[in-house]
């Protein structure tokens, strides 16, 4: 038995010789992956816009943009806001949905909107309104 133990107590010793080259480490971890913010935004100006730009450019943000405020005080201003969004959804090769009638949903390239008869209305809805500008 004190043999068996002695296998794990007892190493032979290694020599050192310092001419012998350069051990490599690597000082950067492993791909850090950050996680996805969903995040909600309330567009009550049309500068409320720029905040959401810059978090989706950003690359890890989804968001969800509540309309309504924008809606009630200036459609003209509405339009012109949406159309930042699609521009710079196309740009970040995402896609842009309507849901419901004061609610949109952008997502950066690596998600999807499902899209049912109902988001298809929507979305059918806002390009008509862009068609009136």
């Amino acid at each position: 038995m004190r043999k068996f133990f002695s296998r794990f107590t007892s190493r032979p010793k290694e020599e050192h010789n310092p001419e012998e080259g350069y051990v490599e480490i690597e000082t950067e971890s492993e791909e850090v992956k950050s996680k996805i913010v969903v995040r909600p935004f309330m567009m009550k100006d049309f500068e409320d816009v720029k905040e959401i730009l810059d978090s989706l450019r950003a690359g890890q943000t989804i968001a969800l943009i509540n309309i309504r405020p924008l809606k009630d005080k200036d459609l003209i201003e509405l339009k012109r806001a949406i159309n930042k969004l699609k521009k710079t959804c196309d740009a970040i090769e995402g896609e842009i949905a309507g849901f419901g009638e004061d609610w949109i949903v952008v997502t950066p390239s690596f998600a999807t909107i499902y899209r049912n008869k109902q988001m298809e209305e929507v979305d059918e809805e806002l390009a008509k309104d862009k068609e009136d500008e």
